[in-house]
């Protein structure tokens, strides 16, 4: 949830233009001016840069600059109005060649790049989706396998991470370059203290109207006796992620009583109920589950299911 901040009506001598902005209860930091119109141009900005972990600042380079989650801020006012803020080119900053890497390349699943690296298959899609060339830049490698075993692939101002435990759909993500950038450049770490709303704007909540819920299974068919994963994920009326969402999840079995957990959703919205386990289910039954949601007043409720097979 943010808090949204709204100009005062009058214009004091010391100040012969509005400030307007956002103040994110999240992180507790502004973003004002041309950062905040260039935040408001961009579809899904909270999923491409993340919250703010600074207020805007002055770097050592005398560059006005502003760190999100995955993203810098970069601000030049000397050109054309509509051009002055730019993206900083962290994935270039921060990668390190020298991982192995996986030859994925398959004609009509990939696109080639002037940099020579292709992108494929669901990461070509997001990067599509998203933004493209204009967003993240050209990719700067291949499919990469971190020390972790994750599947990456690194481009100018991006890093595309693959997890397949997310629900389909939701297994690209971006790394939080905007945050690995802020400590590996040693900024003043003072800086991501929380602040306080501007004080030349007035606030004013927007608060949740209404909730949206989706919920997935790990496994679409099942032995009789087996395990289970649910994914719970939880939005506001405007598609941003709710978190600390209260979710209720009931499994009814065909064979045995309903199992019913408890669980609570992340800053990305997700909750996960991973310790569904069952046995004797009837072959061929459809197991559904009921997934009932709650935060800020409000609910929502959903259902998913999975097959009973051998």
């Amino acid at each position: 949830m943010c808090i949204l901040l709204l100009g005062t009506t009058g214009v004091t001598a010391a100040h012969a233009q509005q400030t307007s902005g956002f103040y994110f209860l999240e992180t507790r930091h502004n973003v004002l001016d041309a950062f905040w119109t260039y935040y408001q141009s961009v579809d899904n900005a909270n999923l491409l840069f993340g919250y703010p972990i600074t207020d805007q600042f002055e770097n050592s380079q005398g560059i006005t600059v502003q760190y999100f989650q995955r993203a810098r801020f970069e601000y030049y006012p000397a050109r054309p109005l509509g051009q002055q803020v730019q993206i900083s080119a962290l994935g270039s900053l921060l990668y390190t060649p020298g991982a192995p890497s996986l030859d994925v390349s398959t004609p009509g699943a990939c696109r080639s790049f002037a940099t020579g690296y292709s992108v494929c298959y669901d990461f070509l899609t997001f990067f599509d989706q998203y933004g493209g060339l204009a967003r993240f830049g050209n990719p700067i490698s291949a499919f990469e396998f971190q020390p972790d075993g994750r599947i990456v692939q690194h481009f100018e101002r991006a890093r595309l991470e693959w997890h397949p435990e997310y629900p389909r759909g939701q297994n690209v993500t971006l790394a939080e370059l905007g945050t690995l950038a802020f400590e590996y450049l040693n900024e003043d770490p003072t800086l991501r203290d929380p602040d306080q709303p501007h004080p030349d704007l007035n606030v004013r909540q927007q608060s949740i109207t209404s909730l949206r819920v989706m919920a997935f299974v790990w496994k679409a068919v099942t032995l009789p006796s087996d395990s289970q994963k649910i994914y719970v994920i939880v939005q506001d009326q405007t598609r941003t992620p709710v978190s600390n969402a209260e979710v209720i999840v009931t499994v009814n079995l065909t064979n045995g009583s309903p199992q019913t957990f408890r669980a609570f959703t992340d800053a990305n919205g997700i909750a996960l109920v991973d310790n569904v386990i069952f046995t004797e289910q009837p072959y061929g039954s459809l197991v559904v589950i009921d997934v009932a949601v709650s935060a800020g007043g409000h609910s929502a409720h959903t259902t998913t299911s999975f097959r009973i097979w051998r």
